[in-house]
């Protein structure tokens, strides 16, 4: 026999490891019928394509989550050139993908220089899927129903964009490794790379591994 979730839990920090295809608001609901309680939230979005960390806040811990929810990230991504997508990612529309020998021309140092041009102190275009409102309505759902969006340039820190590996083959897949401030769209660095390279780029993996919080040192899950 299943016991029933408690009532009235007490109050709590979890910390969940996202699989691929569910969307933050999905784990969330999960959680609120597993502990019996509505007041469940999460310190900051992950996309329905990212694995990862996503710290969630249970009853009167929820007032903690304020003070993770800006702090600096750390991400793993593959970047897939020669080919952009409607969405930056790899759930959206694709457009075809350049041809074998502009694939070939592009050079280890071009990339390397590329991921250096979008380190630092940078302005960011979010991807125009993303939750940003825009005149009081997600910028996603507006996409959704067939408008065009284009959001505004914010400012955003990238301390540090490391290319881990690059594979060729059909197409040129770079491993990276993001240091980055909140609000910051690794969609849209996988995008501004691909467009300065002239071949197109978008997402095809993302994985949260933790949380950068300054002075202090943690494994990566």
């Amino acid at each position: 026999m299943v016991s029933a979730p408690p009532q009235n839990p007490t109050p709590g920090i979890l910390l969940v490891d996202k699989p691929q295809g569910i969307t933050s608001h999905d784990v969330v609901s999960r959680a609120r019928k597993l502990v019996g309680t509505r007041k469940v939230g999460h310190a900051g979005t992950l996309d329905p394509m990212a694995t990862g960390l996503l710290i969630l806040g249970v009853n009167a811990a929820t007032r903690l989550l304020t003070y993770i929810v800006g702090l600096d990230k750390q991400y793993t991504a593959t970047i897939r050139l020669g080919e952009s997508s409607s969405t930056d990612d790899a759930e959206g529309e694709l457009s075809p993908r350049v041809d074998a020998a502009a694939l070939a021309a592009v050079t280890d140092a071009a990339i390397a220089a590329a991921a250096a041009a979008l380190t630092g102190d940078i302005l960011q275009r979010p991807s125009s899927v993303s939750a940003i409102k825009v005149d009081g309505r997600r910028a996603y759902s507006l996409v959704r129903e067939g408008e065009t969006v284009e959001l505004a340039e914010r400012p955003v820190t990238v301390s540090a964009f490391d290319i881990l590996e690059i594979r060729r083959g059909g197409s040129v897949d770079v491993d990276v490794r993001v240091d980055c401030s909140s609000g910051t769209y690794i969609r849209a660095l996988a995008r501004d790379m691909g467009e300065s390279l002239g071949l197109g780029g978008h997402l095809t993996a993302l994985a949260y591994p933790h949380r950068k919080v300054r002075g202090c040192r943690r494994a990566a899950a």
